[in-house]
Parts: structure tokens; C-alpha cells; sequence
């Protein structure tokens, strides 16, 4: 995993959704992400938030408004459209688009990533989000239906089962790499 050099956003600086987990799961999903090699800074005056209340997709950071309560796993999320860009897109990537895609590849990427944070799936897909689609998640992805993944592992960024016994290898929600 290749870090980055810290920005200086710290869940301390910035208001979190309590009932998501507030500012110690908000840490952690920080750490991951530097972990991993995704930029997070601050929304800067001529940044405005973009789908998600508190957050922006900017040439390829992630940016945080320290004023606007924020779900700590949509940190995780937004992180997952990201990740799952085409490396080439990653640098200019942003704002994000509506697209079907895209989004599912964000949702499978971003139960990955509660697993190495040790988020519980109620705070991954908070009732804040999903248009409503929160319990049906909450429900397919503990049943392990797990929605995105394939595309995921179309990009080599995970195995699926049949590959990972044919390759010796952990199939999703384990990540060969978490970066396309």
C-alpha cells in the first residue's frame, strides 16, 4: 500500500454523524484511506459539496467540510468511486456522475474497506443514504450477495470465488488491490 503524506485532516477537525459511528470511526476510515493511497483534504472556498452533504470529489481527492456533519462511511464510500476510477481518470476525477456502474463498483469497494476498519454493516449503510435502499444492503451484503463485486474484479481489484479456489487465492470481500 503506498501512503501519502498527511494533509491534515483529522476526524477531531470535523463534525461526524454520531449514530454512523462518529469521530473514532470517522478516524479510522481516515487512516484507511491514507493507508491506500487516497488524498483527503479540505474543501477549499471555491469547492462546493457535491452529492453527498460535507463531501467532493475534486481532481481525484477527496475533500471534507469541517462545518457539515458527515456520515463517517460515506468517507469510505466517495473513497470507492476513487478507487475504482481508471488510474489514467484518477488525477482530473471528479465531480461524480450518476452512474449505475460506477456507484455499484463504490458500494462493494466500500464494504471492503469496513472490514479493514471494523465497521458494522448499520454504519456502512446508514438510513442517511442509499435512497432508502439501506436495509435491502444491509441485508443482501450479510447474506453475502455482494453487489459491485464482480465489476471489481473484472478490474483485478478482487477475486470472485471460482477464481480464488482455481487461483489459491481469498475471494471478495478480500482485495488483491485496493486501487484499479
Amino acid at each position: 500500500m503506498s501512503g501519502r503524506a498527511s494533509t491534515g485532516v483529522t476526524a477531531e477537525k470535523c463534525l461526524w454523524r454520531e449514530e454512523g459511528g462518529g469521530a473514532e470511526a470517522a478516524a479510522r476510515c481516515l487512516a484507511f484511506l491514507q493507508e491506500v493511497g487516497i488524498e483527503v483534504d479540505w474543501i477549499g472556498a471555491g469547492d462546493e459539496p457535491q452529492l453527498l452533504d460535507g463531501l467532493a470529489i475534486i481532481d481525484g481527492r477527496l475533500l471534507v467540510d469541517p462545518e457539515t456533519p458527515i456520515w463517517p462511511s460515506d468517507l469510505l464510500h466517495e473513497g470507492g468511486h476513487i478507487a475504482a476510477a481508471a488510474p489514467a481518470d484518477r488525477p482530473t476525477l471528479g465531480p461524480i456522475e450518476a452512474d449505475p456502474t460506477d456507484e455499484m463498483m463504490a458500494i462493494a469497494w466500500s464494504f471492503a474497506a469496513s472490514r479493514q476498519v471494523g465497521m458494522p454493516l448499520k454504519h456502512l449503510f446508514h438510513s442517511g443514504g442509499y435512497r432508502d435502499d439501506s436495509a435491502k444492503l444491509i441485508q443482501s451484503f450479510a447474506m453475502g450477495h455482494y453487489i459491485g463485486a464482480p465489476m471489481l474484479g473484472y478490474y483485478g481489484m478482487c477475486a470472485d470465488m471460482q477464481t480464488a479456489i482455481a487461483q489459491g487465492t481469498a475471494s471478495f470481500p478480500n482485495m488483491i488491490r485496493w486501487l484499479r
